[in-house]
């Protein structure tokens, strides 16, 4: 079976939460939640994956929303998180608020809300931008709504591990700092890569490829889990399930 890039990406994020203990995941991540989810069935025999989707009604363990979050993020309760961004630059950073000089900025985003309270707290935060190019990963971004790093002498237990985009993984050094090439996804390359990224970044000279899912986690991917995201992103998982329906030949066994 041939994996779809969304699901590529899907089984990186899933080895992205290894040995979490509990993920929330925000309420217009579906390719985040579908990952967390596989992680919850993979490790099904052997530990108990706590998912929390906000906006969900069934995977999700708040009662009182965005409240809840935060206080299980600032008590070490929570393991992981994913934060997005208009823009991400080499040192992490983040921004959520636009474009331009602020306060006057040609182009707004919803804001920061709580970003820099969890990337302060949470120790495993997963950078997740689907577009891959100079204009979302730039050298530095306009304005910080979450720092990557923190001086030397700031309590900060949370922070970024990793950025995952629809080209490539990279890791985090806090200590270097900077990003790393982990992996390039299947049909991309290492040129095409650094000519997408405004910042400048560690890599091998051939760097691997992004591995795909096994026919048993595929089949995990798109039965179990194509079923439980769809009670709360049930547009994506209806557009997921067309694009199946015209890239798997009729008859084959998904």
């Amino acid at each position: 079976m041939t994996a779809l890039p969304r699901e590529i990406l899907i089984c990186t994020i899933a080895g992205l939460l290894h040995d979490v203990r509990h993920v929330a995941v925000g309420a217009s991540s579906p390719m985040p939640a579908a990952g967390a989810m596989l992680r919850r069935a993979l490790d099904e025999d052997r530990r108990k994956v706590r998912l929390s989707i906000l906006g969900s009604v069934e995977h999700n363990f708040f009662t009182n929303g965005s409240t809840e979050l935060f206080d299980s993020a600032g008590q070490g309760r929570l393991d992981a998180f994913f934060l997005g961004g208009g823009q991400i630059d080499g040192m992490a950073n983040v921004n959520l608020v636009g474009v331009g000089t602020y306060p006057q900025m040609s182009v707004r985003w919803p804001g920061s809300f709580g970003s820099a309270y969890l990337y302060f707290t949470v120790p495993r935060v997963i950078l997740f931008r689907e577009e891959h190019s100079p204009r979302v990963l730039v050298e530095k971004v306009d304005f910080i709504s979450a720092p990557g790093i923190s001086a030397p002498d700031t309590y900060r237990p949370g922070g970024p591990v990793a950025l995952l985009t629809s080209k490539a993984l990279f890791s985090f050094d806090s200590q270097r700092p900077g990003f790393r090439l982990e992996s390039v996804h299947p049909g991309h390359s290492l040129p095409e890569i650094i000519e997408a990224t405004g910042f400048t970044f560690d890599h091998d000279d051939t760097p691997p490829l992004t591995p795909e899912p096994d026919a048993a986690t595929l089949s995990m991917l798109r039965g179990r889990v194509l079923d439980e995201l769809s009670e709360t992103y049930p547009a994506f998982a209806a557009q997921w399930r067309r694009d199946l329906a015209e890239t798997i030949p009729h008859g084959a066994s998904a």
